[in-house]
């Protein structure tokens, strides 16, 4: 785990450096280093771009299911998770949502925030913060009679820091800190639950993605997130996503393959079942339109 932190944060070592700030391009307005993201996610990972204040978006996201049962489902295309989202600029440093996704019919609300912008010649980084609270609307009264409110809830915050590195370049690490109150029962070798269960309900993870610029229009995106306290009997894993970004005037269309099928922050932080040395790939997007 610590040669994985070293290697996620040797990009950010050398930021001080003035051939790196010098290479920063025109879309830095009054100092401040913009146009880091094109888009509001690096693929599931929040980006540290927020929405300008008043603006209004709407995004719609896919996942589909794993290619590895081939034509019997169309190679996934025919089982689609959804997820809608309404999206506004509260202010220029607030942004706030509130979304439905198809996986664990679940609804989350959130705030992401603006702590510090990076600047041309002085601040190396911008940090944004973000919150948000998922509703697990899928575990019914009638199969759990002693259900309250509070197992259905999950929380999740994150610190997102972001480094444009040129016209092209930026990268950005995402410490996350998230806490079911109902976890998955963890099985043994004989498919019988293991108790107590051996999985904590706060978890930690730290994200890290970036973003490639190829012309005005297209873009390479990664993200990927290392699960620190995940126990060693769970059957999920680390998602790890690739895609690529179209941005055609007011819309924003990302394509992507993926090992996660959730889209809502704790779902895919805690439970990515895909393996992609298996074939466990999903074909996706997120469509994002402001208004």
């Amino acid at each position: 785990m610590k040669k994985l932190l070293l290697f996620l944060l040797l990009p950010f070592i050398g930021f001080a450096q003035d051939d790196l700030l010098s290479s920063l391009d025109s879309t830095e307005t009054n100092q401040n280093v913009t146009s880091a993201f094109k888009s509001l996610k690096i693929i599931n990972l929040e980006s540290t771009k927020l929405a300008s204040k008043g603006d209004f978006y709407f995004i719609v996201a896919h996942r589909f299911d794993y290619f590895k049962n081939g034509f019997d489902d169309f190679f996934g295309l025919d089982n689609a998770n959804t997820q809608l989202k309404f999206l506004y600029g509260a202010t220029d440093w607030l942004t706030v949502h509130v979304a439905r996704s198809g996986f664990q019919e679940t609804y989350d609300v959130a705030a992401k925030y603006l702590i510090k912008s990076q600047m041309q010649s002085g601040f190396p980084v911008t940090i944004v913060g973000f919150n948000s609270i998922a509703i697990n609307t899928e575990l019914k009264k009638k199969d759990y009679p002693k259900l309250s409110f509070d197992n259905r809830l999950s929380y999740v915050t994150q610190l997102l820091i972001s480094r444009k590195f040129s016209e092209k370049l930026t990268l950005q690490l995402a410490p996350s800190h998230f806490h079911e109150n109902t976890i998955q029962d963890v099985f043994d070798e004989n498919n019988q639950a293991i108790l107590p269960n051996p999985q904590d309900n706060s978890q930690f993870a730290i994200g890290a993605g970036g973003r490639y610029k190829l012309t005005s229009r297209w873009s390479v995106n990664v993200d990927y997130a290392a699960h620190s306290n995940r126990t060693d009997k769970s059957i999920y894993r680390n998602p790890l996503s690739i895609g690529v970004d179209l941005e055609t005037g007011g819309h924003v269309f990302q394509m992507h393959f993926t090992n996660s099928r959730a889209m809502h922050e704790s779902g895919y932080l805690g439970q990515t079942s895909g393996d992609w040395t298996k074939g466990e790939i999903a074909f996706g997007f997120n469509l994002v339109r402001v208004f």
